[in-house]
């Protein structure tokens, strides 16, 4: 005799988890339990009691990835119970459905969970999390450092102030802001604040990228983020970043999955005999994307190995040196033919991106490192 499935559906939310249960078999009734609330513990408690009432059955959770994270599933996976974390923008919707309530979402997830047709997004472990989200506060920060910057540029702007130097923010333009003195003592001191928020706004940048620098050798990724860095454009907060987000590349068992998954890819809507492609999905990650897009405007220049980046190719294995070889040579003829045919930029430094993924993705097979997932 088959075991019985029970498919549980959460609806979560940050006080409150609606719960649906769908029995195997698609004749059977979906059914509401109600809610619990959403503190730690909750979820094991809940399994607990699910299957006292149905013993010897398995139970298989699943929830929207969303802002409560992947807690839940951890503490169902160390409780015994399977539980699958789903792709928002990928669950099917009726057009015509105008209502929406936890107990509809609960019960419609229970019941496409039981008909197979949710996608599951990749459930990092603890300290992958605890890494990413470290790598998120530095980019926080260099938004943070970025606001501030322009909020005194558009100061000085308005006080009719401009520098006449080749770029910002460096020794002479500070030199240059030490020699003025605004009419009003005000104003004056307006500057002196933004200036300070600048000035800490550095100070906390450059202390999470020693604390990231520090934390990677420690990490199980660190063999990729290394080998990531043999390639041109990517040194090591960019590799630890873009392994942060995408996690284990071993997943992806084609390049073009993957660059599917960063929405790297043309969209399409064709119909009949029209074919119509437009840009780039944007799928996925945009953290990533938008590192891979600006690693990408390094591959407009001639292939060179310059000295920082026989630096960072010291120790590795010369199989994955070949494989950034080859990303350059490929890549820049890439972008010299499609610079060429007076493509805009930016669609030419996406399609560079695009390919330069592929290269990411060999050499994430040749590292030998512990999955993740």
């Amino acid at each position: 005799m088959d075991q019985e499935i029970i498919f549980i559906g959460l609806d979560v939310h940050k006080a409150t988890i609606a719960v649906a249960l769908a029995p195997d078999g698609r004749s059977n009734e979906v059914r509401f339990q109600g809610s619990v609330p959403h503190r730690p513990g909750a979820m094991a408690d809940l399994g607990r009691r699910l299957q006292s009432k149905h013993p010897g059955a398995r139970l298989t959770f699943c929830y929207e990835a969303g802002s409560c994270g992947y807690g839940l599933a951890r503490e169902l996976t160390d409780a015994g119970y399977e539980c699958l974390v789903i792709a928002p923008s990928l669950i099917p919707s009726r057009p015509g459905d105008h209502i929406k309530t936890d107990k509809r979402d609960a019960t419609m997830l229970a019941k496409m969970h039981r008909a197979g047709e949710l996608t599951t997004v990749w459930v990092p472990d603890a300290s992958h999390e605890a890494v990413r989200d470290l790598v998120r506060a530095r980019e926080a920060a260099m938004y943070w450092r970025n606001r501030a910057r322009q909020a005194l540029s558009s100061f000085l702007l308005r006080q009719g102030y401009r520098y006449g130097g080749r770029s910002a923010w460096t020794a002479s333009y500070w030199r240059w802001l030490a020699t003025l003195v605004l009419e009003h003592p005000a104003q004056q001191i307006a500057m002196q604040e933004y200036i300070l928020a600048i000035h800490e706004a550095d100070a906390r940048h450059d202390r999470l990228v020693k604390q990231i620098e520090g934390i990677i050798p420690t990490w199980s990724m660190a063999p990729l983020v290394t080998a990531l860095q043999a390639m041109r454009g990517i040194a090591m907060i960019t590799a630890a970043t873009i392994v942060a987000e995408i996690g284990d590349l071993g997943r992806f068992s084609t390049p073009r999955k993957l660059m599917a998954y960063l929405g790297l890819v043309p969209a399409e809507h064709s119909s009949g005999a029209k074919i119509r492609r437009r840009g780039i999905t944007k799928a996925g990650n945009p953290r990533a994307r938008r590192l891979l897009v600006e690693s990408a405007w390094t591959y407009a220049k001639s292939p060179r190995v310059s000295q920082e980046i026989q630096r960072r190719q010291e120790g590795i294995e010369l199989e994955i040196v070949k494989i950034a070889w080859k990303a350059q040579l490929r890549l820049h003829d890439r972008y010299r033919r499609l610079a060429a045919t007076g493509k805009p930029k930016n669609v030419v430094i996406t399609a560079i991106a695009r390919e330069l993924v592929g290269f990411i993705w060999a050499i994430g097979q040749r590292v030998a490192g512990p999955a993740v997932a």
